[in-house]
């Protein structure tokens, strides 16, 4: 033992991080018997977690000073469940923030020092007695993960001091422990130490013991440590693995048998006599290769034998790949690797970051049903777990140092790096390498591990290209990512490839086309931050274009946002500031793919068909098939084939196409015939699973193709009959067989549309100019710049209207003029036939000289109970003009609440293109149907106005629906997310304000 007195002093020195702390080492398995190794169940671990006794104090001078000593009476102690936090747990508060330190403006501090009046302590006890499968041998504890620093105590002994919230911390306990009466362990946890200036993510900031617990045995002889590096020869045929291993114990008259398992069968083995560092050279001819598309996995097995007695056995499971860069480029086994990646932080909103095995199967399946196949483990080494489900699923991975100083160099979005941590301060390089090492140790025989991150945000330096420079000197078989080097490049050598946060697309491909030494990627993109995730397509774009593209990473998967219990007793979510927190980033927490509860957002249809490996393109003679897959076939996989006349399903076939990876090839179908029966044609293949797997069921859907045409009818239909028109001074009424119809000059517009005596119009419809503020449009102060449309919209003024009378119609027009400095018009026209129908169509004439418009259409609001929804477009999923890749024109259905998709703010959402119809109905399908003349409208179909919806800054401030608000656009913009902070919509998706815009259709009764 170092020391024997814990000292508090050692929270605020950056060069104190760990005090009789054992050597980091491998995540392998070992048990005590071939027995135990065969069931997977190993005698030698004693879990810890459960409950535990609990104190919490605000501040150290406040916590309870000699609550580890043995005859302290901890009967006043609360109980705590570990692993959790304490703020999920009735402690402290929670509190999200970005890139501020969380204690900005509250207290004045500079690195190390921490705050003296709000630092709260957890003193954790948890008594136990030994099992007695572990007694006789040595004993030592794992802390998994505990935030932000720990000091452990056993029966009244110092044992030990950690920090780095997101690595093992192990102890041995040999010499305290009691094997036959029961033991005290007392655990004291800080929320801030020094290492707080270097744990500054983008996350909700907890603190306590938040991963397993458990006590392990080690036998005479242990496997302590275990490097597997595996690689291919340059035929990337044969595999070669650089097996170390080092012993601890009496090795004596011991024997170890090493063997690889390919399944059940034995493919390679040695015996030789224990040595404490063992090395093995091995090569393996025609080895199966473990990439994402084919995760291949090998047992390792290690067994320790003395005096011809199993006394341990050890097992890695490895995956034989070759990772390395060629001419500037990444390979995998060979093959340029495009990263599809998202970053995710392990969260729930539940329960934080102590989240269980089921939320990680949850969130490798749902990678793979949509096509992602890489994560970076934003901002720290995950649970040992998702590494193995990693290897086990295929997923690439680059994992993350636990290294983010964000706030002591930028701020409000400037560098300013003056007291930068760690930067080139020598009191922090043995900190931050021995994070490094670490995540390193532990996950250094995880196939899925191809990149090793210095960390995020953390500016530059010279202890930063130190953390590069170790990990290439310990491990020459993967590559070392760092982006903080963009702000400095005087430290250009901390990263292997060129790492770039939220480059436009433009930016990209500049930095491409000057022939650059390094690839690039994104290491974050696409900020997915409420309505989002526009214009992706121009990154995924590159792909083909540049081979030194290399893809990105989006931000990020998952909401985060936590479950609380409002003032009205309501179960409702939470992000930061709803917790009487400050400083906080308020709702940037919620940049996902994913909502909170994990229900998966409108924008994960957008990534699944972009990040699709089998592309499809539909012909009128079949498909052509792209195989972006780098090493399998399409043989897995069904072409569902599919022809719709108006949506409506009209003739199916399942093909089988084999197309070898990196291929492009053009398949026949035979379709059928449509060229005599009128409309329109749907021509559709669908790349589904041929069979289940253990990520998805058989017919998952991958990808998909549209090919859409039309077959003219020559007949013109003919409206016969007569209207009865009724001249008021202020109302023009026209009504027919079944219906009637009356339009106010005073209103200016309809006032009333009645069918079979039921009225329909509860105020007159106007234009509408906005659309509810979204996230992206909030960063970039849309309002400000876009606000005269808001004003437009509401404010405009009746100046004429216009009445044409014909024989078998009659139209009304309503010119408004719209509040703004120049003469800007648009006009409402009615046309109401003898047949019933209404031919809408409002006008909006383009001037220069204005910002572009947010959008432009029709909305009209109903009664509630007009809530039922179906329509002929592009759907399921809300699409937009930058956002619609991964929706399918069909039919679809559904109702104003579910419509309305629960981004954190409330926001512009449901809206849907390519509309040809929609019915808006009551739940027996009596209501209105709208049908496009001519060319398609954008359409919503929602609970709430769209100023209702920017009105509110959660969904439970969105009060009870009274009515159902129809909007019926000729355009909207797009929706972005090239970032969050000041990025536009990219210029293509704007409406420009000279640009004429016509919405038309035609509203006729369902029923």
């Amino acid at each position: 033992m170092e020391n024997t007195k814990a000292k508090l002093s050692w929270l605020e020195k950056p060069d104190v991080f760990a005090i009789n702390r054992l050597e980091a080492y491998s995540s392998h398995k070992f048990y005590a018997s071939q027995e135990e190794y065969q069931n997977k169940e190993t005698s030698l671990k004693q879990s810890l977690n459960g409950l535990w006794k609990f104190s919490y104090a605000q501040n150290p001078d406040l916590r309870v000073k000699k609550f580890y000593k043995e005859d302290f009476n901890d009967s006043g102690f609360d109980t705590i469940k570990v692993p959790g936090h304490i703020q999920t747990q009735g402690y402290d508060h929670l509190q999200y923030i970005n890139t501020q330190y969380p204690w900005d403006g509250l207290d004045e501090l500079r690195p190390p020092y921490i705050s003296r009046k709000y630092n709260p302590v957890g003193s954790y006890v948890k008594t136990f007695t030994v099992d007695k499968s572990l007694k006789n041998k040595r004993i030592f504890i794992s802390f998994q993960g505990v935030e932000t620093a720990m000091y452990l105590w056993l029966n009244g002994k110092f044992i030990g001091y950690s920090e780095d919230s997101f690595t093992p911390h192990d102890f041995e306990l040999t010499d305290f422990i009691r094997e036959d009466s029961e033991n005290r362990l007392a655990v004291e946890v800080y929320k801030r130490s020094s290492a707080s200036w270097i744990e500054d993510q983008d996350m909700f900031r907890f603190s306590g013991i938040f991963r397993d617990v458990f006590l392990y045995a080690i036998p005479e002889v242990h496997v302590r440590d275990i490097f597997a590096k595996t690689t291919l020869d340059d035929s990337y045929k044969d595999g070669i693995l650089l097996l170390d291993t080092k012993l601890e114990g009496n090795l004596e008259n011991t024997e170890i048998n090493v063997e690889l398992y390919d399944e059940d069968q034995v493919v390679w083995s040695r015996k030789e006599k224990a040595r404490e560092k063992t090395f093995m050279d091995i090569k393996l001819e025609n080895i199966k290769k473990w990439s994402a598309e084919t995760p291949y996995l090998y047992d390792l097995k290690i067994t320790l034998v003395k005096n011809r007695e199993v006394i341990e056995v050890a097992t890695q499971k490895i995956g034989f790949r070759r990772f390395e860069m060629k001419d500037g480029i990444m390979l995998i086994n060979g093959k340029r690797i495009v990263f599809k990646g998202v970053n995710r932080h392990e969260f729930d909103y539940l329960h934080g970051r102590a989240i269980s095995e089921d939320v990680m199967l949850h969130d490798i399946k749902f990678f793979k049903q949509n096509n992602i196949n890489a994560v970076r483990t934003s901002h720290y080494p995950n649970q040992t777990r998702w590494y193995e489900l990693c290897d086990e699923y295929g997923i690439y991975v680059i994992d993350e140092t636990n290294l983010e100083s964000h706030g002591s160099w930028q701020k409000l979005g400037e560098c300013e790096p003056s007291w930068n941590v760690p930067g080139s301060k020598e009191e922090w390089l043995d900190n931050v390498l021995d994070r490094a090492n670490s995540m390193f140790q532990r996950d250094k025989n995880h196939a899925s591990v191809i990149i090793w991150s210095c960390g995020n945000e953390s500016y530059a330096g010279d202890d930063i290209v130190k953390m590069h420079d170790f990990f290439h000197k310990v491990d020459d078989s993967r590559l070392v990512h760092y982006e903080g080097v963009t702000w400095n490049r005087d430290f250009e050598e901390a990263t292997d490839m060129e790492s770039r946060m939220y480059a436009k697309p433009q930016e990209i491909e500049e930095y491409l086309q000057g022939n650059p030494s390094k690839p690039y990627i994104s290491c974050e993109y696409m900020h997915s931050m409420g309505n989002s995730t526009g214009g992706m397509k121009l990154y995924t774009d590159l792909e083909d274009k540049y081979p030194q593209y290399q893809g990105g990473f989006i931000w990020d998967y998952v909401d985060q946002a936590m479950l609380k219990t409002d003032d009205f007793g309501e179960k409702v979510l939470g992000y930061g500031g709803d917790f009487d927190e400050r400083a906080t980033d308020y709702e940037f927490s919620g940049d996902g793919i994913v909502f909170a509860d994990r229900t998966p957002s409108p924008k994960a249809a957008e990534v699944k068909q972009l990040y699709a490996n089998v592309k499809v393109k539909v012909t009128e003679e079949g498909v052509i098939i792209k195989n972006d897959n780098l090493f399998i076939d399409t043989s897995a996989y069904i072409f569902e084939t599919i022809v719709k006349r108006d949506g409506q399903k009209i003739w199916q076939k399942d093909y089988s196409f084999n197309v070898l990876p990196q291929i492009k090839q053009e398949e026949v179908i035979d379709w059928p015939n449509i060229e005599k029966i009128p409309g329109e044609y749907i021509f559709e293949v669908n790349v589904c699973l041929k069979e289940s797997v253990a990520w998805a069921n058989e017919r998952h859907e991958l990808s998909f193709g549209q090919l859409v045409t039309k077959v003219s009818s020559k007949d013109n239909e003919i409206v016969s009959g007569k209207l009865n028109v009724v001249h008021g001074d202020v109302n023009i009424g026209i009504n027919g067989d079944g219906f009637s119809v009356l339009l106010s000059r005073a209103e200016g517009g309809i006032v009333s549309l009645a069918y079979n005596g039921k009225e329909y119009i509860t105020r007159t419809p106007k234009t509408t100019f906005w659309r509810a503020m979204t996230d992206n449009d909030r960063g970039v102060k849309h309002g400000f710049d876009r606000g005269v449309w808001l004003q437009a919209g509401l404010y405009q003024k009746l100046v004429d209207v216009n009445v044409k009378e014909e024989l078998s119609e009659i139209t009304v027009s309503f010119k408004w003029k719209l509040p703004l400095a120049k003469e800007i018009y648009n006009v409402i026209s009615y046309t109401v036939t003898p047949d019933g129908k209404v031919k809408v169509t409002a006008k909006y004439f383009g001037v220069d000289g204005l910002p572009s418009l947010p959008a432009y259409g029709y909305e009209l609001k109903l009664k509630r109970k007009y809530n039922q929804y179906k329509f002929y477009g592009l759907g399921p999923d809300e699409n937009y003009i930058d956002r619609d890749n991964g929706v399918k024109l069909g039919i679809y259905e559904g109702d104003a609440d579910t419509n309305l998709a629960p981004y954190l703010v409330p926001q512009e959402t449901g809206n849907h293109r390519g509309t040809r119809w929609l019915e808006v109905t009551d739940v027996y399908g009596e209501g209105l149907r709208f049908v496009a003349n001519g060319d398609t409208f954008e359409s919503s179909v929602l609970p709430y106005s769209e100023y209702e919806i920017e009105q509110a800054m959660h969904q439970e401030e969105l009060s009870n629906p009274h009515y159902t608000w129809v909007r019926l656009l000729a355009a909207q913009m797009g929706v972005g997310g090239d970032d969050s902070w000041g990025a536009p919509v990219q210029k293509q998706f704007w409406i420009p304000s000279n640009k004429d815009l016509t919405v038309s259709f035609t509203i006729e009764p369902t029923i």
